[in-house]
Formats: structure tokens, C-alpha cells, sequence
């Protein structure tokens, strides 16, 4: 599975961005999709997972009921809905994806990963 995220940008606090992440080369359909983000100089963090149905989420504390993780399988994509943004948002963001999905915030076994994309929130 191949992984490319995209839509990311720059914008101020309290506005909105959309980002996607389209999967090609095989089927995506039973893979759980995870959103990771890394800050300058912090360590990678977990953000938001789903599972290949799209029946089940799972969020880091300091993004629930701001941001919405979806998918749309027909498409082959994933999403992540980053409402009121704040400046600790800004970060390079991956999407990445492995066989099973688990409400954790834990990055073990995602065997594919895209290539980033950048969030960059003024204040």
C-alpha cells in the first residue's frame, strides 16, 4: 500500500483544514488508517485512528472534539477534519496504516506510512 497525504497549509488559529490521505497499490479496504503528527524538535505523536469499516475512532486527548477522522473506501481515502487549529497544531502530518485497529495511541506495526505533509497554524 502506498500512502499520500495531502492538504495541508498554512492558517490561523481557529480556522479550519482538511487533510487527505489516498491509498493506491492494493486493496485499502481492510487496513486501519492512523494520523500521526511531528512538531520541530518533539517526538512523533498519535492523532486520530479508524478502522477499515469506519465504524470505529479513536482520538489523542488534545485533538478529541476538534478534529474528525473519516474514510470514504469507495475512494480509497481517508480524511482528517482539523477544526478551531491552534498553534500547537503545527506539525508535519502522516497518515499511515495497518491490518487491525485498536483505540490506542500506540504507532506499533503500521507498516505503511505516507510521506507528510505540513500544518502550519498562526497565531
Amino acid at each position: 500500500v502506498q500512502l499520500q497525504a495531502s492538504g495541508g497549509g498554512l492558517v490561523q488559529a481557529g480556522g479550519s483544514l482538511r487533510l487527505s490521505c489516498a491509498a493506491s497499490g492494493r486493496t485499502f479496504n481492510n487496513y486501519a488508517v492512523g494520523w500521526f503528527r511531528q512538531a520541530p524538535g518533539k517526538e512523533r505523536e498519535f492523532v486520530a485512528a479508524i478502522k477499515w469499516t469506519g465504524t470505529n475512532s479513536y482520538y489523542a486527548i488534545s485533538v478529541k472534539d476538534r478534529f474528525t477522522i473519516s474514510r470514504d473506501n469507495a475512494k480509497n481515502s481517508v480524511y482528517l477534519q482539523m477544526n478551531n487549529l491552534k498553534a500547537e497544531d503545527t506539525a508535519v502530518y502522516y497518515c499511515a496504516a495497518r491490518n487491525y485497529f485498536r483505540s490506542g495511541s500506540d504507532d506499533y506495526e503500521y507498516a505503511y506510512w505516507g510521506q507528510g505533509t505540513l500544518v502550519t497554524v498562526s497565531s
